[in-house]
């Protein structure tokens, strides 16, 4: 069992950021759900609405559940890094299986309906992002989840996964604008202009999605706000002890 990383103190403003972003998150994802039970019919697997089942599962698995990921190492400042570091693959896993699902969703959908595939701005990003979210998850379990890894490559390797992380996410949220104005204009057309209440939901929503990306990001800029020195230099010493107690002569 790992020892306890001794006080360890909270920035200030930490909490009240954090909890707006949740704020935030859940907003969006709610008004999600009623943007497309309100205008859109609903959600279902089958029919028509089985491409509803897209824009929803995209906003909880590519906007929120990853938003959520990249910020569990400043919400759990003083837990065990073995512990935070499982809770941050595991988050990322959930998103990527409902991403997934509403990647399916689409691609079935459009197969039923004999529609084109991937030829929208849209589309195309989507893609990367996702492939590239993949790739992402993947180097990350291969260097700090899977045994093995040497320190060097992990301390080698982190600052690049850190900064596509944030990058994956930016874009994330850059293609579900893109989503959401493509469904508009498609739905809507030259009414989009005449301030429907759709339209005006949805901007607003697209609003938020904005005001969500921005504040996890700011979260994560602040450098005082990273899990503090003596907590990582003790994760490390407890994953050292534990690397060498398994390689030694004894433990075999």
């Amino acid at each position: 069992m790992e020892s306890g990383l001794g006080p360890v103190s909270t920035p200030g403003a930490l909490p009240y950021y954090v909890a707006f972003s949740q704020l935030l998150g859940l907003t969006v994802v709610a008004m999600t759900g009623a943007w497309l039970g309100l205008y859109r019919g609903g959600i279902a697997w089958e029919g028509t609405l089985q491409f509803n089942v897209h824009p929803l599962c995209m906003v909880i698995g590519m906007i929120f559940l990853q938003g959520d990921a990249l910020l569990v190492y400043r919400v759990f400042r003083k837990e065990a890094k073995r512990t935070t570091k499982a809770l941050h693959g595991l988050l990322h896993v959930f998103a990527f299986i409902i991403a997934l699902v509403g990647l399916v969703a689409v691609f079935d959908y459009h197969k039923k309906k004999s529609y084109a595939d991937l030829y929208s701005l849209h589309s195309w990003f989507g893609i990367l992002v996702f492939v590239l979210y993949f790739v992402q998850w993947f180097m990350g379990f291969s260097f700090f989840l899977f045994p093995g890894a040497s320190f060097s490559l992990r301390s080698r390797y982190r600052p690049q996964h850190i900064f596509f992380g944030a990058t994956i996410f930016l874009l994330s949220v850059g293609t579900a604008l893109l989503g959401l104005k493509e469904a508009l204009l498609f739905k809507l057309g030259s009414q989009y202009s005449t301030f429907q209440p759709e339209g005006v939901l949805a901007n607003v929503l697209g609003l938020l999605l904005a005001c969500f990306g921005v504040t996890v990001l700011y979260i994560l800029a602040q450098a005082d706000w990273k899990r503090p020195p003596q907590a990582e230099e003790q994760a490390l010493s407890m994953d050292f002890k534990t690397l060498t107690e398994g390689d030694s002569p004894s433990s075999q």
